[in-house]
């Protein structure tokens, strides 16, 4: 007993009540040892032996109020456990274990709800020391096997749990985890299957169907958020695969996949500052030399988010020819000039000539290849030498693109219209 080998002693204990039924001191141990174990109704019948033979002997009440305590808090337990309040049987499970010190039964129910809370490394630790002594203790490989589930470990989960159910066949916990196990892992391959063969909408229905098997599994329904969300991402769905990378991030806050995924995808949407405060995020977590370079870039494009899109204002995309902006220049300069608005409220004449001037603007710095390339790259606009400011010309790059007074328009396709002198320069009149 003093080395915590209650077994062994409860063996020696019985033997000698036998050679001496009225042993009172024997029976007494023997609670003792009942106790630790945490066997309530094996106990409570050695103290009653003792209670017939010597009721007055002074051990009697000691021993009777640590049987109360222990079955107190058991029965309390059990209460809990059935309400799904796993942190207090957890808690009654520490203070029935104060008495029942060796008790493989009491210390795995603990284990097991320090499973169900998220405490994996702990219940593991639990069920460890136990199969280390005893390698067939169902209780504990069913409490390691749900572990490694709940960890994402869902093969070696598989395993555990079909030596549990070769060992205890009618074990209807081991069996029901096992069948949800079974058909996770279904669910899940004949996603990654079909994504990998390109049926990506049918991989989007599967991965939906597997995280509607156990809401509880944490870290499994994590990165099927992420797979969900790396179809949306494949199917140009964005802000649906920016919402399954959050669901995954919620789930599993250290998601550093998800992180990336997310930021990526709001790149693509044009939402800097969410994508520069992600790869904030992952570089914090990691800082490596990729995610250094990844937030740079993102941080690059925040900054030149924060100043005029000569992109959009020409509405060319960012690969788009000399020739594309040289046409984009037409249509868009002829859209708005001034001229053409003549008729039009002051707020919109004020309007088109804003707009006028930026087409302008924009021409002037993307129709030349070394400005379009230190634009492109993110360098301020008061640095291209006085190109990118206020004091672009619109009215004289309109002439010089358009050449002087007469055939210009007819060339370009455009007729209805003439120059009028004025000083320092022309404008173009519109009938």
């Amino acid at each position: 007993m003093m080395v915590g080998q209650y077994r062994a002693a409860l063996e020696d204990i019985q033997f000698a009540t036998q050679l001496d039924q009225n042993f009172v001191k024997g029976y007494l141990r023997e609670a003792k040892c009942h106790i630790a174990l945490g066997d309530i109704s094996a106990a409570s019948r050695s103290l009653l032996r003792v209670q017939n033979l010597e009721p007055h002997n002074p051990f009697l009440s000691t021993e009777k109020k640590n049987l109360e305590v222990l079955q107190h808090f058991s029965q309390e337990g059990d209460k809990a456990y059935e309400k799904k309040e796993y942190r207090q049987v957890v808690y009654c499970m520490d203070r029935a274990l104060q008495q029942a010190t060796s008790s493989n039964k009491l210390k795995l129910i603990k284990a097991e709800c320090l499973a169900f809370l998220g405490r994996y490394k702990e219940a593991q630790n639990i069920a460890n020391d136990i199969l280390h002594i005893d390698s067939m203790n169902v209780d504990a490989l069913y409490v390691r096997g749900m572990c490694l589930y709940y960890q994402d470990f869902i093969e070696k989960s598989y395993s555990h749990l079909q030596q549990v159910l070769k060992l205890a066949p009618d074990y209807s916990k081991a069996l029901e985890l096992y069948r949800r196990v079974k058909l996770l892992m279904a669910k899940k391959d004949e996603g990654n299957e079909s994504f990998k063969n390109g049926r990506l909408q049918e991989a989007y229905k599967l991965y939906s169907c597997a995280l509607e098997i156990d809401p509880s599994n944490v870290y499994t329904n994590a990165k099927l958020y992420f797979n969900r969300a790396t179809v949306c991402f494949k199917i140009s769905k964005l802000n649906k695969a920016v919402e399954d990378c959050t669901e995954a991030i919620k789930l599993d806050e250290n998601y550093i996949k998800a992180y990336l995924r997310r930021a990526k995808c709001y790149m693509n949407l044009e939402m800097y500052e969410e994508c520069v405060r992600d790869y904030e995020t992952v570089y914090k977590k990691e800082p490596t030399r990729v995610h250094k370079q990844f937030l740079e870039e993102a941080k690059l494009e925040l900054k030149k988010s924060k100043r005029k899109n000569f992109y959009k204002i020409l509405g060319v995309d960012k690969t788009a020819s000399e020739e594309e902006i040289k046409k984009a220049y037409r249509k868009r300069a002829l859209l708005h000039h001034p001229d053409r608005h003549t008729n039009a409220s002051e707020q919109e004449r004020k309007e088109e000539e804003k707009k006028f001037k930026e087409v302008g603007e924009a021409y002037s710095v993307l129709s030349d290849p070394k400005k379009r390339e230190r634009y492109d790259n993110g360098q301020d606009l008061e640095d291209m030498d006085g190109f990118g400011g206020g004091n672009v010309d619109p009215n004289h790059i309109f002439q010089c693109f358009f050449g002087g007074p007469g055939g210009g328009f007819r060339q370009s396709g455009f007729s209805g219209g003439h120059y009028s002198q004025f000083p320092g320069g022309f404008t173009f009149q519109f009938s």
